[in-house]
């Protein structure tokens, strides 16, 4: 065990003001690691760092579960205030994530699993080159950070562990994530900015994401459905997704509150998911979900409680074999999804499509090789969108306030549905 051992190197950094903690090549157990500002640590090529598999090993530390204040098992590599921190090298960091997923699975954690690394109200943060395995649960999840850079990372957890998430920016500012691989067992990208039950609404702000490839998970670039700090200006370039489940995915509901706009998405290509686009007001999973005012259909007073998405623009994206829909997009009756364009678009559904849900929402019957689905939308606009191999209208739109269509196509539609259909409710 070195979890003293390497606390003593960055102890002993401190006291000359900062530096490097290198981790040379082998094998090194260790506890939670806890970061201090002006740090270094550095994974030579063939290092492993292998977190012990022990709650006792791992100090319990008052930080955000899920977008909630609470006591929670330290991370396996930790900060809490700290400035000017990195992770970097091309060594390993393995979470042994196995005993840790049981735990969960069998309702015996004590508090929540560690996260494989996890900054609280941290300033220039730095994490690159390293690759990480078999979290315990969320991969990298910096909390209240600002100045963070995430780059060349490689991460890999099983796909069916539990929350295993990638990366999850929570209520951080200008943060910049490029030129990493993930294949995880949930979302591979999510923006978070807390819920209903967090005591701060801090947004989460300017974010970048370039350049990424995202394998498996449950979406490659998710915002929400913590978002009662509000997310904005966020942009997703150059990046392909395979096998993510669903694609772009913006989730909330009401009781979370909190905006989501100014998102720009673009230079994309998917293959095999179950929805490429889903923007969806009526997200249930979380505490409280299933409750009436989550799932009805009748509109309610505008309050801090309703959720709002606007301002959303696509661009340059392909998707092939594509099985449920599309793109989903479904707002509140007292609060539409505005302000959303497609441009230069084209999905591909798949010949051999297995019925899937597009969005997690009460009362929404699998789909199968659907268009484009808008319920409660507003100001929408599909520019050079093509859609091919699709079953009933290539875009349906249930409730919906200048919806507009320029130089669009289908391609070997299987039915002689016309390509647009409106339709309004009581």
């Amino acid at each position: 065990m070195n979890t003293e051992a390497i606390a003593g190197a960055i102890q002993a950094c401190v006291e000359r003001g900062g530096g490097t903690v290198s981790v040379p090549a082998g094998r090194f157990l260790t506890g939670a690691v806890i970061l201090k500002s002006d740090i270094n640590l550095h994974l030579e090529a063939g290092a492993v760092l292998l977190f012990s598999t022990d709650p006792a090993d791992y100090p319990v530390v008052h930080s955000r579960w899920e977008g909630v204040n609470r006591d929670v098992y330290a991370s396996c590599i930790y900060a809490e205030g700290a400035e000017n921190i990195s992770i970097t090298g091309q060594g390993t960091l393995d979470g042994q994530g196995q005993p840790w997923w049981e735990l969960f699975r069998r309702k015996e954690n004590d508090y929540p699993r560690p996260k494989l690394v996890s900054f609280d109200r941290c300033s220039r943060v730095l994490i690159s080159g390293v690759k990480m395995i078999d979290s315990p649960s969320w991969t990298v999840n910096p909390i209240r950070c600002e100045n963070v850079t995430i780059h060349a990372i490689s991460i890999v957890n099983p796909s069916d562990s539990p929350n295993t998430d990638g990366i999850d920016p929570e209520s951080c500012r200008n943060v910049r994530i490029s030129d990493c691989h993930i294949d995880v067992g949930d979302d591979c990208i999510a923006i978070k900015s807390g819920t209903e039950d967090s005591p701060e609404r801090i947004p989460c702000e300017n974010i970048t994401i370039t350049n990424c490839t995202m394998i498996h998970g449950h979406g490659g670039v998710v915002l929400g459905s913590e978002m009662s700090g509000d997310i904005r200006n966020v942009t997703v370039s150059n990046c392909v997704f395979e096998g993510t489940d669903r694609g772009i995915r913006l989730k909330s509901r009401r009781g979370r509150g909190g905006v989501v706009e100014d998102i720009r998405v673009s230079n994309i290509v998917m293959k095999k998911v179950i929805c490429p686009f889903i923007v969806n007001a009526y997200y249930f999973c979380g505490p409280r979900g299933k409750e009436k005012y989550v799932w009805d259909k009748a509109s309610y007073p505008v309050t801090e409680e309703t959720p709002a998405f606007r301002r959303i623009h696509f661009s340059n994206i392909t998707a092939r074999e594509v099985s449920a829909a599309a793109g989903f997009l479904y707002g509140l009756p007292e609060m539409y999804v505005e302000e959303v364009t497609f441009s230069d678009v084209s999905i591909a559904m798949a010949e051999d499509a297995e019925p899937g849900m597009p969005a997690m929402m009460s009362q929404l019957e699998p789909m199968k090789q659907h268009g484009f689905y808008c319920g409660n939308v507003k100001d929408i606009q599909f520019n050079r969108v093509s859609v091919s191999g699709h079953d009933g209208p290539a875009f349906y739109v249930e409730n919906g306030q200048d919806v507009e269509f320029h130089q669009c196509k289908v391609k070997n539609a299987q039915s002689n549905d016309p390509m647009v259909v409106e339709t309004h409710g009581e």
